[in-house]
């Protein structure tokens, strides 16, 4: 198994050449493929930047069609019909430029690749980016030296199971949340951890999460904030109506699941939410670690408790630090 933030360095050979080398002779043979959000003039924008300046030093750079539409790329640009991992076959790296659901499209077309994303901030939050708009020249050129890292991001396998048989499987990187559907009924579960329940209560949801997920929609309802490289589960209640409905933070080896009550409104299940499946009632969904993970490109060293402060605007004024 893989740790939910293993790291790996890569150092090209360019970046060490020194002085006079061809600017371009790092690029030559690689190619980078560009996700970006184009319904957004910042998106266009940037890309077509991150676009020249690949070009420029000798990099091929590979783009989906329907995106391609919206961008003012030159003719060097490689254009693919579909987003599907085979289109990254060849590509060393996949750059996305958004928000958070644009980084997560981008997490769900590398992940069956195996190829590092390397997200760009265009939206609001972005815990998944590793570089704002204002960082586009540093981005190409951390690329085309090689100067990265890799972290590889605990997922989530999820299997819904209805009388015993098999009705669902999906994967999340976030978070896989069992939500109700009529805004005026509960809905009716019991938790179970491990093979054993836990409790059950009526409730808006149960929101099952990574570490990479505890600050996005788990953190929206009340769970714990946690540091990537912490190996862990987390089982959060949205809305619960009962005395013990605590999240919880397990092994993550452990395997929870939801199962959604006889005789109650039926649920959905959203994973990242990009992918929504019907839960009839009766429904089990079990969520256990994933076997593939999602690899993140990273260009620097700062710790997460400064991301965290960063991202959050925490106030942190009056901080004096250990006496040395």
């Amino acid at each position: 198994m893989t740790d939910s933030a293993d790291r790996s360095s890569y150092t090209s050979d360019s970046a060490e050449s020194g002085d006079g080398a061809d600017p371009a002779a790092a690029g030559r043979g690689r190619t980078v493929f560009l996700l970006a959000h184009t319904g957004r003039p910042a998106a266009i924008r940037s890309a077509e930047l991150v676009v020249q300046g690949l070009l420029k030093n000798g990099l091929g750079v590979r783009v989906v069609e329907y995106e391609a539409r919206d961008l003012p790329l030159p003719p060097e640009v490689e254009l693919v019909s579909e987003c599907t991992p085979e289109v990254l076959e060849g590509c060393e790296l996949l750059i996305v430029l958004g928000g958070d659901g644009t980084l997560l499209r981008g997490a769900e077309f590398a992940r069956g690749s195996g190829v590092p994303m390397l997200g760009v901030n265009l939206g609001r939050v972005g815990f998944l980016a590793e570089a704002e708009r204002e960082d586009l020249d540093q981005v190409v050129e951390r690329v085309v030296t090689r100067a990265y890292e890799v972290e590889e991001r605990m997922t989530l396998d999820v299997l819904v199971r209805t009388n015993g048989d098999v009705l669902h499987r999906d994967w999340a990187l976030n978070e896989a949340a069992v939500q109700k559907v009529s805004p005026e009924r509960m809905l009716e579960v019991v938790l179970e951890i491990d093979g054993r329940p836990v409790s059950g209560f009526g409730c808006d949801g149960i929101v099952c999460a990574t570490p990479t997920g505890s600050t996005a929609y788990a953190f929206s309802a009340g769970g714990p904030v946690v540091w990537p490289e912490v190996e862990a589960l987390l089982m959060v209640p949205i809305s619960a109506h009962a005395l013990f409905a605590k999240p919880l933070v397990t092994s993550p080896d452990s395997v929870l699941a939801v199962e959604v009550q006889h005789g109650v409104p039926h649920g959905v299940l959203w994973c990242d939410g990009r992918r929504m499946t019907e839960l009839p009632a009766g429904a089990r969904v079990e969520v256990r670690r994933g076997a593939v993970p999602v690899r993140l490109a990273r260009l620097h060293h700062a710790s997460f408790t400064d991301r965290l402060v960063a991202k959050f605007a925490l106030p942190v004024s009056g901080w004096r630090g250990a006496p040395h």
